[in-house]
């Protein structure tokens, strides 16, 4: 996320400040993935089937919200890429598996015992601005209103990860839908809502069903 000099976290009538963070390279669990990933694709290309990520979700009527608000945006824009549903608007932390059907179950709860060790009010989150990512993706983005999720994710990749660094890059975003044409950046009135937990969530690659597979209070 860069420099924020002064920044603050605002939860519940308490602000929180943040230090800055310099800029360092992609940590191990970063590098880990992407060989994966890399490996994956060297084995013919083969389809994953499977995606376990945590993320942070808006409440049913935040939801709701931002699915009529995309509805609108998609047809000022004259869009064609089909809105995601309703229930699978959320904000990615951490991806941690991909793959042809789940991991072991006891690496699955090794993971949520790491994030377990978190320790993070609840806070605030808002996104201000509409627009398109490189890879064709329409996606609610902010700037200080969305400082808190970016130390949560760093504090959750610090957990699972066995070597720590201070700052990764990371942009929190809610990918509304995908298409060919891209928009310029524009602000939009803000939608927030109240982060409370953190929920590991199974996706069925090319199925677009979600199952929320645990819920992580925060403290």
């Amino acid at each position: 996320m860069g420099a924020h000099f002064g920044a603050k976290i605002e939860t519940f009538g308490e602000r929180y400040p943040v230090a800055p963070r310099p800029e360092q390279g992609p940590s191990r669990l970063g590098v880990d993935r992407l060989r994966r990933r890399h490996a994956g694709m060297r084995r013919m290309r083969q389809s994953f089937t499977d995606r376990l990520f945590f993320a942070v979700l808006p409440d049913a009527e935040t939801a709701e919200r931002i699915a009529e608000r995309a509805a609108s945006w998609r047809a000022a824009h004259g869009l064609t890429g089909r809105l995601l549903k309703t229930g699978h608007f959320h904000v990615t932390l951490a991806s941690v598996h991909e793959g042809h059907g789940l991991p072991e179950a006891g690496e699955i709860d090794g993971w949520m015992a790491r994030a377990r060790g978190i320790v993070m009010p609840s806070f605030r989150v808002g996104f201000d601005r509409l627009t398109s990512f490189a890879n064709g993706a329409l996606v609610l983005t902010g700037e200080e209103a969305t400082i808190g999720l970016e130390v949560l994710q760093q504090r959750l990749s610090d957990a699972l990860d066995d070597t720590p660094r201070p700052a990764r890059r990371y942009t929190p975003h809610v990918t509304l839908l995908h298409d060919g044409r891209h928009i310029e950046p524009e602000p939009v009135e803000p939608i927030s809502w109240t982060v409370r937990e953190i929920v590991l969530v199974h996706s069925s690659i090319g199925q677009t069903t979600h199952r929320h597979l645990l819920r992580l209070p925060l403290a």
